[in-house]
Parts: structure tokens; C-alpha cells; sequence
């Protein structure tokens, strides 16, 4: 059974951290990057960060402005994103997925997608 579970989400006050992590099993880690997309209720969901296979390259979305780390412990088939600096509108439930392209702004996803994370940034 293929599964992604994240973890890590909570609230935290502005300007704070959280480190997001995505376990991955029932399916081959090494052959697919891995991405981090956000959404908020009623709005489209929206890539945040991937990174490629076997801890490969590793692209953000502009808003992210070097706040945001992506990274892999492929020993673990665990990705993780550590979040900082946050902001209230950074407030969304957090989803990885499992991608079949992750190269510049081309984050072409699978059907593996986790059950997402919750994050509450208070101002």
C-alpha cells in the first residue's frame, strides 16, 4: 500500500519555525521526487518546494524567498521541509506528493499524495 504520512504541522506564532516531515512506503523512494504543496480552504492548491530523486535538485516557489528548506533522508525514504520566518498568510494544510517531475517550475504529480499537515501561523 502506498503511503505518504506528514507530520509536524501546528501553530506557531509569526516568525517562527516548523519542521514538516513526509515518511513515504509502498512504493520505489529512488524513483520519484518528492514535492511540498500547500492550499487553503477555497483556494487552489499551489506548489510549495520539491526535490529530486535520490535527494536530487531542489526548487522553491518564489513566495517561499529562502525561508523555506527542502531535504531528503533517503536511508528513511523521508523528506522534510523546515519552515521559517512564517508568516499568517502562510497558514494552509501542507501535502506532499509524490512527483514525476521536479525540474525549475515543472512539479508533475503522481496520484501519492500524503493526508496533509496542518500549519497555523498567528499573528
Amino acid at each position: 500500500e502506498v503511503q505518504l504520512v506528514e507530520s509536524g504541522g501546528g501553530l506557531v506564532q509569526a516568525g517562527g519555525s516548523l519542521r514538516l516531515s513526509c515518511a513515504a512506503s509502498g512504493f520505489t523512494f529512488d524513483d520519484y521526487a518528492i514535492g511540498w504543496f500547500r492550499q487553503a480552504p477555497g483556494k487552489e492548491r499551489e506548489g510549495v518546494s520539491c526535490i529530486g530523486s535520490s535527494a536530487g535538485s531542489t526548487y522553491y516557489a518564489d513566495f517561499v524567498k529562502s525561508r523555506f528548506t527542502i531535504s531528503s533522508d533517503n536511508a528513511k525514504n523521508t523528506v522534510f521541509l523546515q519552515l521559517n520566518s512564517l508568516k499568517p498568510e502562510d497558514s494552509d494544510v501542507y501535502y506532499c506528493v509524490a512527483l514525476f517531475v521536479c525540474v525549475m517550475t515543472i512539479w508533475r504529480p503522481s496520484d501519492y499524495w500524503g493526508q496533509g499537515t496542518q500549519v497555523t501561523v498567528s499573528s
